[in-house]
């Protein structure tokens, strides 16, 4: 029997700035304890518009000095099936806002790839990771995963009523999304629920009921995947701005 996964922690803040400097604070001291211990911190970074605030932050003069670098290992929750240089990549956004900006060594940034076969790419990605958490771990024990959340409930590339959400054994899927006629590629559920800590960032009055649904309301991951991310073995932290959290009383 797993142990009972602990209790999400919701932090509000008075706007998006807030959520990202909250963020990237707690970026720079999970690095910190994380490369104290074990020589390295291994963090999945997300895509979208609302991290790219929290990647400037790290990469501006007040964050940048925090985090020993060379020492930390990127990986992605996910990515779209694009070209490293799409406008749509989340690799392109990652590196444009922080990665290029940081003295992180090219040989830790460990991205993945968007052209081709997704089922390759998302295996590839999974051999990968292994290279640093071991052939024989279960699952990756990754330092932090960044989140967001979609309007519809959906976390990294974990959209509603897909195939991915029942995915038991793989680290990394390849997810068709109907609704968008495309592919994704994404850490499964079991792999981001792994990590020591998980940090969702959610912002903005159009996110406030689906926020209450997956936080207060009935169980249905199905329809609200964001539901199935609850570490069993690490915090999860709901880092969200006023705006989102005005349905949460």
């Amino acid at each position: 029997m797993p142990p009972q996964a602990p209790e999400p922690e919701v932090k509000v803040f008075d706007d998006p700035e807030g959520v990202a400097r909250a963020a990237a604070s707690r970026f720079a001291e999970l690095a910190r304890g994380a490369v104290a211990v074990r020589g390295l911190f291994a963090v999945a970074l997300a895509g979208g518009s609302t991290p790219r605030g929290v990647y400037e932050l790290l990469a501006g003069e007040e964050f940048r000095g925090q985090v020993d670098w060379e020492n930390v290992h990127v990986f992605y929750g996910d990515e779209r099936a694009v070209s490293a240089g799409h406008a749509d990549s989340n690799y392109r956004m990652a590196s444009e806002s922080l990665l290029t900006r940081v003295p992180v060594p090219e040989r830790n940034v460990h991205r993945i790839e968007g052209v081709g076969d997704a089922a390759a790419n998302a295996s590839n990605y999974e051999s990968e990771m292994r290279g640093l958490f071991g052939d024989d771990a279960e699952w990756p024990r990754l330092d932090l995963v960044l989140l967001g959340m979609g309007d519809d409930g959906h976390t990294a590339s974990l959209f509603p009523h897909t195939a991915a959400l029942d995915e038991r054994r793989a680290w990394v899927a390849a997810n068709r999304v109907e609704k968008l006629g495309a592919w994704r590629i994404t850490l499964t559920a079991p792999a981001i629920n792994a990590a020591r800590h998980v940090l969702f960032l959610v912002n903005g009055a159009g996110k406030a009921e689906r926020l209450r649904e997956v936080l207060k309301g009935e169980r249905d991951p199905a329809r609200l995947p964001s539901q199935l991310i609850r570490p069993h073995d690490g915090t999860l932290e709901w880092l969200v701005d006023r705006a989102a959290a005005s349905r949460l009383e």
